[in-house]
């Protein structure tokens, strides 16, 4: 049990953001009363973190700046709550995949310099299981980039958690790049690269590990990136992904938020960003080369884990399942008395899916 409290911190995660990406996220920015002496104080945090930043890029430069990728990176994807977490945890068993941590989502410029001390502090202070879920949380554990890539730069989906009255203008630039300038484009492409580097060399992975459903929205921009990379884009329960976002969402925006947003706007953010995520995804599959892709229900991923997993490795011909066997079957065991939530959908909920979301209802054959 950490010392804090997730929904009670003094501060946000921007503490670990550099100077400059603090300022361009939060410059002219409204920020409510209620969360001023927040924005102050993660401000201030910031501002003195930011003095260490220089160790690290001296470094990067030094040892990783020009070194090439041995492997092109394997992306799960998926609408959040549509299992990419577990599945993130099964892969990342396998060791010569790297992946960004839980303590480089929040510090990823304290990775190549200071990390001991900072890590030892945050693993006090952090709790030790999310509250949506109770999922475990440790500063090790893998980790969605989404949060690291906030901190790096400005051009991310995940501003939206600080500055949620923005949220969509923010998911049609920097979820769907529909709207993203070349020059933003241009530095996530270089932010992402720089974090997939120090990721690597943080857990002494060969080839990187994604799991961040917003790059379900960027998929066309990812191949480009990386030619031969792999992608698991994951189904769930429509009903299911609904009701789970939501309670994800409301709770985790309690310790970011600098200001409100009333529930019924958000209700209606997820199922507008679902949509368009959905069909962005449909759309631009077809740039991923054959046999680089595979969808997958979660469903049957999690009735069968070692099964499925075996059949993703081969289907995408991602090496070393034979030696990661024994690790993942270890995993996988301990997970089976987990208790998931138990989601008992109301006629509201049943209504606002069927009516927002049939199109994935009837495509992908689920049904109350």
């Amino acid at each position: 049990m950490g010392l804090l409290e997730f929904n009670k911190l003094p501060i946000n995660t921007l503490v670990g953001a550099d100077w400059q990406t603090f300022r361009d996220i939060t410059n002219g920015q409204e920020i409510d009363p209620a969360y001023r002496g927040k924005y102050r104080l993660t401000k201030a945090v910031c501002r003195l973190l930011s003095t260490l930043k220089p160790l690290q890029d001296s470094r990067y430069r030094k040892l990783l700046a020009d070194k090439p990728l041995e492997h092109d990176p394997v992306f799960i994807l998926g609408h959040w709550r549509s299992g990419t977490t577990f599945v993130h945890n099964v892969f990342s068993c396998d060791k010569h995949f790297g992946y960004n941590t839980t303590y480089q989502t929040v510090f990823p410029h304290l990775m190549m310099w200071g990390q001991p001390f900072f890590k030892k502090n945050m693993s006090w202070l952090m709790p030790d299981k999310r509250p949506t879920d109770n999922m475990e949380l440790a500063v090790d554990l893998p980790q969605e980039e989404e949060f690291a890539l906030t901190n790096m730069g400005p051009y991310t989906y995940y501003n939206f958690w600080f500055l949620p009255r923005k949220q969509q203008e923010y998911a049609d630039k920097y979820l769907l790049f529909n709207d993203i300038m070349e020059e933003e484009l241009q530095v996530f492409r270089d932010t992402f690269l720089k974090l997939i580097k120090i990721s690597l060399w943080n857990t002494k992975g060969t080839q990187f590990l994604s799991k961040n459903p917003p790059h379900t929205g960027r998929v066309k921009e990812l191949v480009k990136m990386f030619p031969n990379a792999k992608f698991i884009y994951l189904m769930r329960n429509p009903y299911t992904v609904f009701e789970s976002t939501r309670s994800f969402f409301t709770n985790t925006i309690q310790p970011l938020k600098l200001q409100d947003v009333s529930v019924e706007e958000m209700e209606q953010n997820i199922l507008s960003i679902y949509t368009k995520l959905y069909h962005k995804y449909e759309a631009d599959k077809k740039f991923v080369p054959e046999g680089n892709l595979i969808d997958v229900k979660f469903e049957d991923f999690e009735a069968d884990a070692m099964g499925m997993t075996e059949h993703i490795y081969r289907t995408l011909d991602i090496p070393g399942f034979t030696e990661a066997r024994a690790d993942i079957e270890k995993y996988v065991g301990g997970k089976k008395g987990y208790k998931k939530n138990k989601y008992q959908y109301d006629e509201r909920t049943v209504r606002l899916v069927q009516d927002n979301w049939d199109f994935a209802l009837r495509d992908w054959g689920y049904q109350l």
